[in-house]
């Protein structure tokens, strides 16, 4: 019973695993994310002309393919433009933005819509699923538009829109023009007093820390030799561990001194003596030899 329960634990698991990846990699995850609707001195599309735009954004950590997705500015009419197939650019890669044209040509390629704006009331825009019906994003733009002055969201594919102090097409609508950290510590520490003593702590704090740790894995590893040492029969000495190397240097000093006393200076000197042996004729090997035959 136990193995067939863990067995649907992790089938379910995987199928989470594969339901959370296949929702990323969605168009779901695609948001409306910036608009200008007077185009009078900005940005140009690839054939030089200056319309109106409209910028989506992929929230997902996956990319997202958008072809055979619909934008329309009618409600009634949910697929009026379908975002062609086939063109790799509407592979939107994670995190990343993609701009449409909406200049009313849509001959112009994949990314110029078949429909445009009208300046002098609200535009509604929506993006719909590849299905015709699912509401992916949508966003009423209000009228009176200030040329060249997009209408957004603050924060790339958060809730908030207002009209954006810089025109960011194709980026992020927030970009940072300095670091908030380094103002902070040029305000209130800029002498660096503060930062030198926080790195010093930071060491210190990381030297004790692998002392500490040091310290425990050396009494573990005396713990498991005592364990061992007793399950092999071994009995080991608690008073050994308190002898002082001073006791151990005095007996090594009296075994060095009893030592000299046994021998004469000649321990010292080392002798190389010749070994002699005795020769005998009868021994020698030419007797044993046989000669050669004389002819």
């Amino acid at each position: 019973m136990n193995i067939i329960n863990k067995r649907f634990g992790v089938l379910l698991l995987f199928v989470l695993l594969v339901s959370f990846g296949a929702q990323a990699q969605r168009a779901t995850s695609m948001r409306i994310n910036e608009v200008l609707v007077i185009n009078d001195d900005n940005f140009v599309d690839d054939y030089g002309k200056r319309h109106p735009w409209l910028e989506l954004y992929n929230t997902s950590a996956g990319s997202v393919n958008i072809a055979g997705c619909f934008l329309t500015n009618d409600k009634n009419n949910p697929k009026k433009y379908p975002i062609p197939k086939g063109d790799v650019k509407t592979i939107i890669p994670p995190h990343q933005h993609t701009l449409f044209w909406i200049d009313g040509e849509p001959s112009r390629g994949t990314f110029h819509v078949n429909f445009t704006f009208d300046s002098s009331k609200e535009n509604y825009i929506a993006l719909y699923d590849a299905d015709g019906k699912t509401l992916i994003d949508e966003i009423t733009i209000p009228a009176n538009q200030v040329a060249d002055v997009s209408y957004g969201r603050v924060i790339d594919g958060k809730e908030e829109w207002a009209q954006l102090k810089k025109v960011t097409p194709d980026t992020n609508n927030l970009t940072l023009d300095s670091n908030e950290k380094i103002e902070n510590f040029k305000q209130n520490d800029s002498l660096g007093i503060g930062m030198t003593i926080t790195a010093m702590a930071v060491v210190f704090l990381g030297l004790l820390l692998l002392f500490l740790i040091f310290k425990q894995v050396g009494k573990a590893a005396i713990s498991a030799s005592k364990r061992n040492a007793q399950k092999s029969g071994v009995t080991v000495s608690e008073s050994s561990e308190q002898v002082s190397g001073e006791v151990f240097a005095a007996i090594a000093t009296a075994l060095y001194e009893m030592n000299d006393d046994n021998h004469d200076i000649e321990n010292t000197v080392l002798t190389i003596r010749k070994v002699r042996r005795t020769y005998s004729p009868w021994s020698s090997k030419i007797y044993s030899l046989r000669e050669t035959p004389r002819k």
